[in-house]
């Protein structure tokens, strides 16, 4: 079997790393070797990706995984996130039927950090984690995810950092190449105004100008991508309801089909410059413009929860069948909008004191935009409060955790109601879900229809806007001090920012105590997956735009609004120094890494205080809260070849994440209990603005055998004590600063307030993020990579590529309770396997996870801990390179035919360890894309 030749892999290196924003210093002897090796690096498609990425791990002396584009703008997938999930350590989470989420050796994305060239990367989350999804791979050239931590590092997770890298321009061939390709879901769209067909085109240049002194890459990308989904919720989350036997039965459920169209228009550009040998200025810049609307169409019923509800058949605990008499149906139109606009500019510019020593300045910008408007629309037999509406009564069996409905078993009495009939569909709210507009004037005075008939729907639209600013300045020279070979000290300061705005309204129907009929009705929503014909369409969106509903804003009724609505500010200033070592014990080499960063932290959130009272209801109060503290992170990463091409690493650093962002709110949501008796008149639920980053001592020892110039295999084990995690804690408080006289009081026998008087009166617990939660997180990492030739000449062509991941892990809170980690699989298992050869190209891959812990979206949008069951997806391609066609006019062109989640798998959550018990269940259909790749 051939091995590495120490120039062909410092050429092939070299070539690779075109996308990696720090300098990386290449010997001049590596360029007179260029000529030697142009037959290694000049491998395409699959195979010459995986040899890339071979050589970037192989020479990297901290504990990576890298991907590398098969072409310019070629990943194999429509996003980032799906080429990272099949790397070892690594998870992809489906979001809404697209992979977006990603967990690194168990933390998700809101504990790993993600940089553009080395610089951190803002996402379009709530958080601070990046949705992997809204980044198109055709502005990726290689993608490092750094598993250690070194001191030059400076965008850290505790999870690890993932570095998306665009080509270099004036390092890269000259090239014009067009992308593009159709999307097609299996399923007809489940609602009339949506389509399962999509595209996707893109345009990459690159080319060198001014005697090679100018370097132009430029991407331009745009996508529309379709889904389609049937999605299952059971009430009450992780609370199922009981019969009277104390059996698990079905509460009640909201239950939809979902269209969606994701639209994403991305623009890259990399100008490089270089008017003198030493000097480079490179500037990036990257634009994305994504919208993605969806409409969830289906019903909202009670069943054990709602109405009269029959048992009919139990096992092990668990109703498998039972019917109710009737339940007053909610049609829901659900239809939502999520506008986002991401840019980030950035300047670079590197300066050669000399021939040993250069000078670096950075700076960049970067700014999202994001706004959710998410309209509830309730329809149904008539208003609240009207007699004689039809009453949908139904029978139901459970399949696997999942309702088929029918009719009722006494059907005479109980007849079946068409909720696809416009003569008897009403634009009115069927259930009185309407209490908190009682303070609202306007809907007081009518004696058979209170406020809490008043609501015909909702809407919820948070606002977000961010900012983080970064300047950096950077010394690194070659030295000779003993076992050091390089040093690079810095200094990077980074200023960010970023404003959520929790908007809300009540919607009423202009009619109300009357009902309108269904406006411009588009068609039937299909339950039929169900057992379910389906409900009546109609564009809420467009009637809440258009200015139909009475809106009364939720700000004034609730205090979940003001009590989410905050800024958080962070100003960092980070020190650091790296030392590279380059030495030999006898005949083993040894190349590593030893450094500190000193970060300085200040931050500073407002919001508000907010209390409900009587007769005023909503008082909010501005708060404002910070702190100021220094870290100080060591890190070392040591490289043994022990062997030639046989590596032993270790490393060990101390690693930071910085705190959730809506965990550093300063707000204080209060209630007060009008009513005496209870131990406490006063309760709240808290933020922590002065919350220290969640921090990690990590240990990581790995083995990796590079037997051929496209093989290998590699085991790593490491460590994580979490040494400072935020956990849920109470402590008894004073609210007397949010009593308000007249209005606060313990209401006697006649109805009267009594005032507060006595200390223990104010008091009240408080519940809160705080520091000093523990735990651990443990893991094992297997992988391998060869082509099937190594074994026997007649598989030339076929290679595969798998790996498996282990882990164990758990939290530790300060009142002896234990937690999950979020994003925590035990078992991850990836494999690829392929063929290429003579133009064709075919690979299936396939990624299973356990389950997890994760966030789904609850009431007022905001963030929930659920638990994800996990997925096995399998995607399939089959392409041909007329490169190897003869025919000559066809060079340079690649078609490809891709089917994505080929098994149709389930995204499930569920309640009480029952898998049974679903919370939710969702399921999107097949995808197919094809698409064509043509150079020029």
């Amino acid at each position: 079997m051939s091995q590495f030749k120490k120039n062909v892999l410092a050429f092939s290196v070299s070539a690779a790393l075109t996308g990696l924003g720090t300098t990386v210093a290449i010997a001049q002897d590596n360029a007179d070797a260029a000529a030697e090796v142009t037959e290694v690096i000049q491998v395409t498609g699959i195979r010459g990706a995986l040899q890339r990425a071979q050589a970037i791990k192989m020479e990297q002396t901290s504990i990576v995984e890298a991907l590398s584009a098969e072409d310019i703008g070629k990943l194999p997938d429509t996003s980032v996130a799906e080429s990272l999930a099949r790397l070892p350590g690594l998870a992809g989470e489906r979001r809404n039927g697209r992979t977006s989420g990603l967990s690194v050796r168990g933390f998700n994305e809101n504990y790993v950090a993600t940089s553009l060239n080395g610089r951190e990367l803002l996402g379009m989350g709530d958080n601070r984690g990046v949705e992997f999804d809204l980044y198109p791979t055709e502005i990726v050239s290689n993608i490092l995810v750094y598993k250690t931590s070194e001191a030059g590092l400076l965008a850290q997770g505790i999870g690890g950092t993932i570095d998306l890298q665009t080509v270099k321009p004036l390092n890269a061939e000259s090239s014009f190449t067009v992308n593009g390709n159709i999307e097609k879901n299996q399923r007809d769209a489940g609602n009339p105004d949506y389509d399962n067909q999509g595209h996707r085109v893109s345009l990459n240049f690159v080319d060198q100008f001014a005697d090679d002194q100018l370097g132009l890459a430029l991407t331009v990308a745009s996508m529309e991508s379709p889904r389609q989904e049937q999605q299952f919720r059971a009430w009450g989350d992780g609370d199922w309801a009981q019969d009277g036997d104390g059996n698990y039965i079905l509460g009640g459920h909201d239950s939809f089909t979902r269209s969606a169209m994701m639209e994403r228009d991305s623009v890259a550009a990399v100008v490089q410059y270089s008017p003198r040998e030493d000097l480079m200025i490179q500037l990036d810049a990257l634009y994305i413009d994504y919208v993605e609307n969806d409409a969830r169409r289906g019903l909202e019923e009670g069943l054990a929860w709602g109405g009269p509800t029959t048992t009919v058949a139990v096992e092990d605990g668990f109703v498998t069948e039972g019917y109710t008499d009737g339940f007053y149906s909610v049609i829901r139109n659900d239809i939502r909008s999520q506008e986002s606009e991401l840019t980030t500019v950035a300047l670079n510019v590197e300066y050669n004191i000399n021939d040993y020593w250069s000078a670096i300045f950075d700076y960049s910008s970067g700014k999202v935009d994001k706004t959710i408007t998410d309209v509830e629309s309730y329809s149904g037999t008539g208003r609240a409060g009207i007699d004689g509406r039809p009453l949908p009564a139904r029978s139901w069996t459970m399949n696997g955790g999942l309702p088929t409905f029918g009719p009722h078993p006494n059907a005479s009495a109980f007849p079946a109601v068409d909720l696809t009939d416009p003569s008897i569909i009403s634009l009115a709210g069927p259930q009185p879900w309407g209490a908190s507009l009682a303070p609202v004037a306007q809907f007081q005075g009518n004696p058979n229809f209170g406020p809490e008939t008043a609501q015909d729907g909702f809407v919820n639209q948070p606002i977000f806007d961010e900012e983080l600013n970064t300047t950096r300045l950077e010394l690194e020279g070659l030295v000779e001090w003993g076992i050091f070979s390089k040093l690079n000290v810095g200094v990077n300061y980074s200023d960010r920012s970023k404003t959520k705005i929790n908007g809300g309204a009540y919607l009423t129907s202009p009619k109300w105590p009357d009902a309108d009929g269904i406006p411009n009705v588009l068609g039937v929503a299909d339950l039929s997956w169900l057992g379910l014909e389906g409900v009546l369409a109609y564009d809420s969106l467009a009637l809440y735009n258009s200015g139909y509903y009475i809106s009364t804003d939720a700000q004034d009724l609730e205090t979940g609004r003001l009590a989410d609505t905050y800024t958080i500010e962070e100003e960092l200033l980070t020190v650091f120094a790296k030392l590279e070592i380059d030495t030999e014990i006898g005949d083993m080499f040894v190349r590593g890494n030893v450094g500190v960063q000193f970060i300085d932290s200040e931050q500073k959130a407002s919001g508000f205080s907010v209390v409900t009272a009587e007769s005023l209801y909503v008082d909010a109060t501005p708060v404002t809260d910070g702190d100021d503290y220094t870290d100080i992170l060591p890190s070392l990463n040591l490289s043994f070849e022990v062997v030639e091409n046989q590596f032993l690493r270790v490393g060990a650093s101390k690693i930071l994440s910085r705190p959730r962002m809506d965990d550093m709110k300063p707000n204080n949501n209060a209630s007060f209990n009008f009513a005496a008796g209870s131990q406490f008149l006063w309760s709240g639920d808290a933020g922590n603005a002065r919350l220290k980053p969640l921090e990690a001592t990590q240990y990581d020892l790995s083995y990796e055998n590079y037997f051929s110039d496209d093989g290998y295999i590699a085991i790593s084990y490491f460590y994580k004590k979490l040494t400072n995690w935020h956990g849920d804690g109470k402590t008894l408080t004073n609210f007397e600063d949010l009593y308000i006289p007249g209005y606060h009081g313990i209401r006697d026998t006649n109805g009267d307030l009594i005032p507060l008087t006595s200390p223990e009166q104010f008091l009240g617990e408080i519940s809160f993020k705080e520091d000093g939660a523990k735990g651990s997180v443990e893991g094992l990492e297997i992988q391998g990579s060869l082509q099937l030739s190594e074994i026997h000449d007649v598989l030339e062509g076929f290679g595969v590529f798998a790996s498996a991941t282990f882990l164990d892990g758990e939290l530790e809170f300060s009142d002896g309770g234990t937690g999950f980690v979020p994003g925590l699989s035990e078992e991850t298992y990836s494999v690829t396997f392929y063929y290429e050869n003579a133009g064709w190209e075919f690979r299936v891959a396939g990624t299973k996870r356990d389950e997890f812990s994760t966030e789904t979206r609850g009431l007022s949008l905001a963030l929930a801990e659920t638990r994800g069951a996990g997925a096995t997806l399998v995607d399939a391609q089959i392409g041909y390179d007329f490169s190897e066609s003869n025919i000559e006019w066809l060079e340079g062109l690649r078609v490809t035919l891709q089917g994505q989640n080929l098994t149709d798998e389930e995204d499930v959550t569920f309640a009480n360890g029952d898998p049974r018990q679903i919370v939710t269940s969702q399921t999107f259909g097949r995808n197919f894309l094809l698409g064509f790749n043509y150079s020029f």
